[in-house]
């Protein structure tokens, strides 16, 4: 007959935060193990994309990277995608056009 398993925590519901892995130990006995939540990826708060380069971890677990693990290289890297700082430089660099624009046009005016 199948031997049965207890919960070794309080909690007996199959929840997300509940998984469990049945274990054999060396003693012969069939045990539960509790699995952690894996950590997912950050993503960019404008475009909604995956950050890539970026290792998914834990907040424990990132205070023991190495920042080459943390961030990207780039402006905003870790933070923004590669899509959302190029638009963020177009947005900017239009805009300053659009300002010389405006003064060349007032300095015609005035002629």
């Amino acid at each position: 007959m199948v031997q049965r398993i207890t919960y070794r925590r309080r909690l007996s519901y199959n929840t997300k935060s509940n998984k469990r892995k049945t274990v054999r130990t060396p003693g012969g006995k069939l045990v539960f193990q509790y699995l952690k939540k894996r950590p997912t990826l950050p993503k960019c708060p404008m475009t909604g994309l995956k950050l890539k380069g970026i290792k998914p971890a834990t907040n424990q677990e990132k205070t023991r990277l190495s920042r080459r693990q943390k961030t990207v290289y780039r402006a905003y890297g870790g933070v923004l995608s590669h899509k959302a700082v190029r638009e963020k430089i177009v947005r900017a660099f239009l805009i300053e056009e659009q300002k010389i624009v405006m003064k060349v046009l007032k300095a015609q005016g005035k002629n």
